[in-house]
């Protein structure tokens, strides 16, 4: 993936998209108190979730490969409006080797109830600061994105070698989604990202807690809220993106004590107020 050769960007419809806020995860014991009532049991977490957003992005699928009887679950106890985003498992991604094929047919095998259910509005691949952009590593999302075909992908790049036309243009052939980062401004981390590679768009806000980016924990790294102001800046962006798509997915990664579900309710109310009318 990534030949030499530039892209035109998508120019998408003249009327803007619908938008769908969330956050990425929702079953944090961190959240009880902050977010869910005292005493909630975590059985209860999804349906409360799923009363106040129409998405979510579930991560247990980096850690294990997905069961289909996990997800026949997750939709008996969701209203049919609500879709889900799944974290491609982390074989494909991170611990990369010999058995792509056999772990790209179990997720498939795994997340089939979105699919036939037309729940699922995204499998997102996140790939690692250290997945540079080298021959064998296009060699692998070529591989990878021909073994996932027919699904709606989104890749997320961890370094900013990956911010290419080439790239971009071999995304848009594919109809594979670039998943744009708000995250600290640090060397060689990808800068904002306005460009579209599909009729979906994504962004995933992780905070910007510098200090603790690198030696931090999946919870310290995560720990930060973000100022209307900084958000404001992204409603005028997210206006202009969403002119190019016909679905764009906001995802909030700072989840630690629930700041996503404070700043996702945020940014929905901001971006209703800008104008926007199908926002959920």
């Amino acid at each position: 993936m990534g030949t030499e050769t530039s892209g035109t960007e998508t120019t998408g419809a003249e009327t803007s998209g619908d938008v769908m806020v969330g956050t990425s995860g929702y079953s944090y014991a961190d959240w009880v108190g902050p977010y869910y009532p005292p005493g909630t049991e975590r059985k209860d977490f999804l349906p409360i979730y799923a009363s106040e957003f129409n998405f979510v992005e579930l991560n247990f699928s980096y850690y294990t490969q997905p069961q289909p009887r996990i997800f026949e679950r997750m939709l008996s106890g969701t209203p049919e409006t609500f879709h889900f985003c799944v974290k491609g498992h982390r074989s494909m991604t991170h611990e990369v080797g010999e058995h792509i094929a056999s772990s790209t047919r179990a997720f498939r095998v795994g997340i089939e109830p979105l699919v036939r259910s037309s729940r699922l509005v995204s499998v997102l691949l996140q790939f690692p600061y250290s997945f540079h952009y080298t021959p064998e590593s296009r060699k692998h999302l070529d591989r990878l994105s021909r073994l996932l075909e027919g699904l709606p992908l989104a890749f997320e790049f961890r370094n900013n070698e990956w911010q290419k036309d080439s790239v971009y243009a071999t995304m848009r052939e594919r109809g594979i989604a670039l998943v744009s980062v708000d995250e600290p401004r640090l060397p060689r981390l990808p800068r904002p990202d306005e460009t579209v590679t599909a009729d979906r768009g994504y962004l995933r806000l992780h905070g910007r807690n510098k200090a603790n980016w690198w030696k931090g924990t999946n919870t310290s790294r995560y720990d930060y809220l973000y100022s209307e102001q900084e958000l404001a800046d992204w409603v005028t962006r997210v206006n202009r993106i969403v002119r190019k798509v016909k679905l764009l997915l906001i995802a909030f990664n700072n989840h630690y004590k629930s700041q996503a579900v404070r700043n996702a309710r945020t940014m929905r109310r901001m971006l209703v107020e800008s104008g926007l009318e199908r926002v959920e």
